[in-house]
């Protein structure tokens, strides 16, 4: 296959230019689930009237449906996106990316997506749903998921649907997180998972960071001892990475500890600790939920992140030794090459 299409791009480059461009535009409106041509137009950076010739094409082809509220994609043409994914991707260089990162970070498997999280709604948008393919791909009947906070996991939750083998599934936050915006924490991204798929949940109704003396008291309730338990006893968990200084200000981190961290080189964040370029842990923060030990005993633990500006700090993490599978973007997938 490699073979074959390195000939292509020698012999019929243009063929390769006019694959992508049909995959992209494809691959947005099944993202947005239904999308008018002027916006679609600008997510593509196209002109409508180079659009809509490409629209009519594949709408003859019978891959697009377009009714008065915009256009969507066909059952054939989200068949054909899915055969298409892994010739995209040696197309788009990305598969002997996602193998260099795995070698590189001892990694079992590296999934990107194109483009750069930072800077496009969609690629975001389809970072989830890579992230919700994984996760489906790895649970197996009557498991419990651990989750953490954030836009990423939310747009995981986002993209989950109904499926025989999560049914029975629970899903339950990895660690308490009532300091951050309800639509971002654990305990509403863990309910969402559990309502779109038909599974179960628990909820952990415990601040984000607390003192050790608060800490011990909420340890002896029988009922966050329980979560405690289910949170511990695991079998897979699905986490973003975070910068440091960007999660310091979101958790309202307060002064002394954030200048602490700038003095120790914290650059990541990922399940309440934070690391430094060689992957050490140098802070951590007292929650109840998950601890970064757990990780070791747990079968499947699946890092999910994109965008930029936060490769090195997903490289980081990855240098702690802890991820079994990464989702991220082309953008950051290049920075984390930089610094393996």
């Amino acid at each position: 296959m490699r073979e074959i299409l390195d000939i292509q791009k020698q012999l019929m480059p243009d063929v390769m230019d006019i694959m992508k461009k049909r995959y992209s535009i494809l691959q947005h409106i099944l993202v947005s689930g239904v999308v008018g041509r002027r916006s679609l137009a600008s997510s593509l950076d196209m002109t409508e009237r180079v659009l809509r010739g490409e629209v009519e094409f594949l709408k003859e082809l019978g891959l697009l449906e377009s009714d008065p509220t915009g256009m969507k994609i066909s059952e054939t043409g989200r068949k054909l996106l899915e055969d298409m994914q892994p010739i995209i991707k040696m197309a788009f260089g990305l598969t002997d990316l996602e193998e260099a990162i795995a070698k590189a970070y001892g990694i079992s498997q590296v999934i990107i997506v194109p483009g750069d999280s930072d800077t496009s709604e969609f690629t975001k948008k389809e970072l989830g749903r890579a992230g919700a393919a994984a996760l489906k791909k790895y649970v197996a009947k009557d498991d419990i998921i651990a989750v953490t906070g954030g836009s990423t996991l939310a747009q995981i939750a986002n993209n989950l649907v109904t499926s025989s083998s999560m049914k029975g599934s629970w899903f339950v936050p990895a660690r308490g997180g009532l300091g951050e915006s309800v639509d971002m924490q654990a305990n509403t991204i863990a309910s969402i998972m559990a309502k779109k798929t038909g599974g179960k949940y628990r909820l952990l109704h415990v601040p984000d960071h607390l003192g050790e003396e608060a800490y011990q008291t909420l340890m002896q309730d029988p009922q966050i001892q329980e979560v405690v338990s289910a949170v511990r006893s695991c079998r897979i968990v699905v986490h973003g990475i975070g910068d440091a200084m960007v999660m310091a200000r979101r958790r309202k981190v307060d002064d002394e500890t954030t200048g602490s961290l700038r003095a120790d080189g914290a650059l990541a964040e990922a399940l309440g600790y934070y690391f430094d370029r060689q992957g050490n842990v140098v802070h951590k923060m007292p929650t109840v939920g998950l601890k970064l030990e757990d990780l070791q005993r747990i079968e499947v633990v699946i890092g999910v992140a994109g965008g930029r500006s936060k490769g090195e700090a997903i490289a980081a993490v990855l240098k702690h030794g802890q991820e079994d599978v990464l989702v991220t973007d082309e953008a950051a997938a290049q920075e984390i090459m930089k610094h393996a």
